[in-house]
Parts: structure tokens; C-alpha cells; sequence
């Protein structure tokens, strides 16, 4: 417990003393199920009241870093990784850019994990596509995101799973937001015979063409690529606006 004095200068308090015992638990190397000093020890160490010490810790619990059994007081655990952008992921709270990059990051991690995920598809899989597929064309909703949350979950990574799940509402606001523009893109694709759909990436599946599907998945999104485009333009434009302004 030695060396946790904080220094008082600088930032927040509850900062410091998250900090402290974050470098107290790493140097004493606990692990998941490791105990944890009760609150007195803490803030006795700390040098600091326990209503600081309670917050900081708050915060810990919030993620799932630490848990407090009856009896067993306080353990370590595994934190959630996510549960912090869970509470945080409202489109409305985000600028355009930060749309923009959630947007790409999850087109990026669907294009980079397509062959893992083509391997894994059973019968029973592309069966469920099937249907996913034919309710789609039956209605007509072509931005549907099910054929896409169907293809995450046979990867198996809950990492993955659990991003996918969080980033979904956004990339519905996305196309909700932009959906007269990304129809006008998509009827040009189609006219130039262009279009990657969902019908064509599994009859890809179907045929067991992995290196089709690999290569189908990229052009299955050049409908929003006006979008990034635009938004990149834009943010170019508006620092050369700024520059020429000051000048």
C-alpha cells in the first residue's frame, strides 16, 4: 500500500485516485478474483476521505472492474470493455465526423473479417439468409440490417458481437438521416450494373465462391460512398474557409 500518497495539483481528485489504484493493482498483480483492500485501508493510504474513494471506486463497479460481495468485500474482475460506450453511443450527442468514423470502422471490420466469416456458415446458416433475404425483397427494405447482424454472429466474438450490437442504432440513424441520397447512388449503381445486394453475396455463399464473396463484400457498400466523400470534402472546405478567413 505504500507509495499511493496522491498529489493534490492537476486534475480532478477522483481522477488521481482511479489512476493510483489502477498502478496499485498492476503492481501487485491482481488478477480477476483477487481481494481488494477494504475502504479504510484504501483511503487511509490514499490520504483521503472516503466519499472520493467511494466514487472512484463507483466508477470501477460501473464497468465491472470491480465487484463487492457479501462477506468476500471487494474482488477484482474482468471489465466490461464496452459498458462505457454503451452509455455514450447516442447518435444525436455525435458530430458528423464521429458518424462518419463509426460508420467506416464497422464497414471495415465486415470487409476484414468476410473470409473468416464465409468458413463458418453452415446449411442452417444460409438457410436463415435465405429467409432474411426473401422478407427483404418481399418489402422492399433494402437497408435492413439483419443479413449484416446474421454474418457478426457466426464469428463468435463477443467483442465483435457486442460493438455490432452498439453500433447498429447508429448506422440506422446514419441511413435514415441520408436515405434520399444513398437511394439516388444505389439506383446509379444498379443502372451501371454495379450493385452488389444481399441477393448476390449469398448466391456467392451458395456457390461456395469465397474469393467472389471477399470480393463482392467491398463493392456491397459503394452506396455510401458519396456520403464519406461529401463529409471529407466538406471538412477539407471548411478548414481552407478558416485559413483564408485568419489570413
Amino acid at each position: 500500500m505504500e507509495n499511493l500518497r496522491i498529489d493534490r495539483s492537476g486534475y480532478t481528485l477522483v481522477d488521481q485516485v482511479e489512476e493510483k489504484l489502477i498502478q496499485y493493482f498492476k503492481d501487485k498483480g491482481f488478477r480477476p478474483g483477487s481481494s481488494i483492500p477494504n475502504e479504510n485501508e484504501l483511503a487511509a493510504s490514499l490520504g483521503i476521505g472516503r466519499t472520493v474513494l467511494r466514487e472512484a471506486l463507483s466508477r470501477f463497479k460501473m464497468t465491472g472492474m470491480i465487484q463487492s460481495r457479501t462477506k468476500r468485500g471487494m474482488t477484482l474482475a474482468e471489465p466490461s470493455l464496452l459498458a462505457s460506450l454503451q452509455r455514450s453511443m447516442n447518435p444525436l450527442l455525435m458530430s458528423d465526423a464521429t458518424l462518419r468514423n463509426l460508420f467506416e470502422m464497422s464497414i471495415v471490420i465486415e470487409i476484414g473479417t468476410a473470409g473468416f466469416v464465409f468458413d463458418k456458415l453452415t446449411p442452417e446458416d444460409i438457410a436463415h439468409l435465405e429467409k432474411i433475404v426473401e422478407r427483404q425483397e418481399k418489402i422492399g427494405d433494402h437497408y435492413d440490417l439483419e443479413f449484416h447482424i446474421a454474418l457478426y454472429n457466426r464469428l463468435g466474438n463477443h467483442m465483435i458481437s457486442e460493438f455490432q450490437t452498439l453500433i447498429i442504432p447508429v448506422i440506422q440513424n446514419i441511413i435514415n438521416d441520408n436515405r434520399p441520397a444513398f437511394d439516388a447512388k444505389r439506383k446509379e449503381l444498379i443502372s451501371n450494373g454495379k450493385f452488389v445486394s444481399h441477393r448476390h453475396l449469398l448466391d456467392l455463399i451458395k456457390a461456395g465462391d469465397k474469393r467472389g464473396y471477399c470480393e463482392a463484400i467491398k463493392h456491397h457498400f459503394d452506396e455510401f460512398e458519396d456520403y464519406f466523400t461529401c463529409k471529407k470534402i466538406d471538412a477539407e472546405s471548411l478548414i481552407r474557409q478558416i485559413v483564408e478567413e485568419a489570413l
